[in-house]
């Protein structure tokens, strides 16, 4: 078991929203707030892929997204909860995958298990 915990996936429509959560379980706040943390997400028979990325407060919580999100998804933190967000918007069936959390670049032993995300068309 990593120490990221995922939330908030589920099985929504195309054209809806959903917000995914991920919160450090086993990291303090000061630590947290210097961390570039990711989401990634892993489609059934892909591999696992980046998704978003926000650097930490040092660099002023800069935002970053793929391609195939930009537009329609927003990531976001609260240092305080150690915890960051997925803003997901027009969620779209490719979208579908378990979504994960991690630093970037990400480190192996802490990956945690996923939330599911399907969209229907």
């Amino acid at each position: 078991q990593g120490q990221f915990v995922e939330s908030g996936g589920g099985l929504v429509q195309a054209g809806e929203s959903l917000r995914l959560a991920c919160t450090a379980s086993r990291t303090s706040p000061i630590v947290f707030r210097a961390n570039t943390m990711a989401w990634y997400r892993r489609a059934p028979g892909q591999q696992r892929d980046l998704v978003a990325r926000i650097t930490g407060a040092h660099s002023g919580h800069s935002a970053g997204y793929s391609d195939s999100v930009k537009d329609r998804f927003a990531i976001s933190r609260d240092n305080d909860k150690t915890t960051i967000y997925l803003e997901m918007n027009n969620l779209k069936p490719e979208d579908t995958a378990v979504y994960y959390c991690n630093q970037y670049p990400p480190v192996r032993h802490l990956w945690g298990q996923g939330t599911q995300v399907t969209v229907s068309s």
